[in-house]
């Protein structure tokens, strides 16, 4: 089994060693991550400016890029072969609800989706996580699970750890993605030179957080599992737009 392993927060983090490294234990694994962090970069695509790829070890490199940048570059032609699975993470922080809007994590996967490759983004739910042990052990889990039973060719799996000891999970489970509360006000302040600078503002609290959400299996100490799909047609309103626009 041959495994791509990616990221969005830099070919240095200890998230994605720890993942390729326990990984690496039940497959052949091959990482290409961004040079640095992008969280929160999405789908992006680098498209005006040249892309490099370099190698740090065997089988691990890195790119000036988006992780997304990273999972196309790896599938349409620097690999010379195709790999089995895509398995993005594990990130340092959750990717809960609407957290997969913005994800790079969750936007790695689903580069790896649009190609033509299951695909698996990890995280690990915390403010400064360190279990990062448990999540690499829950990817094992789930891949060894794909490959005994695939689940359908379109399917992205969003995997959200609690921070805590593996044997201290309080299970597995497929979960709906919550919602969040709208995010905190923009910072604004001044920088060295005392020109305004502004920063985003911390993500809302979970406002749908109820039973059966991701956000719920993680607070009672479970992993919540998202399939999640690309085709975002709002089919069921398809009939009222249409009859909107006739009239």
């Amino acid at each position: 089994m041959k495994i791509l392993v990616s990221n969005d927060d830099g070919y240095l983090a200890t998230g994605i060693n720890v993942l390729a490294d326990a990984l690496a234990e039940i497959a052949d694994v091959v990482v290409v991550a961004p040079d640095r962090n992008h969280s929160g970069a999405s789908n992006s695509l680098t498209l005006h400016s040249p892309l490099r790829i370099h190698e740090v070890a065997a089988n691990r490199y890195f790119v000036n890029g988006t992780p997304s940048d990273c999972v196309h570059l790896a599938l349409s032609g620097f690999l010379d072969y195709e790999p089995d699975i895509v398995v993005s993470g594990i990130n340092h922080g959750a990717n809960l609800g609407d957290d997969v809007i913005y994800s790079g994590t969750v936007a790695a996967a689903m580069e790896g989706r649009f190609l033509g490759f299951p695909a698996i983004a990890v995280s690990l739910v915390g403010s400064a996580p360190s279990n990062f042990a448990t999540a690499a052990q829950v990817a094992c889990d789930l891949v060894r699970r794909l490959q005994e039973k695939p689940l359908p060719s379109d399917t992205i799996l969003n995997v959200n750890v609690p921070d805590r000891a593996y044997s201290q999970l309080a299970g597995v489970t497929a979960a709906r993605l919550g919602f969040r509360h709208k995010s905190e006000p923009m910072v604004k302040t001044r920088d060295p030179r005392d020109r305004t600078i502004y920063w985003i503002g911390p993500a809302g609290e979970g406002q749908d957080a109820g039973e059966g959400t991701d956000f719920e299996i993680v607070a009672n100490g479970g992993v919540a599992v998202t399939p999640l799909k690309v085709d975002l047609t709002r089919h069921d309103a398809l009939p009222t737009v249409a009859e909107w626009l006739a009239g």
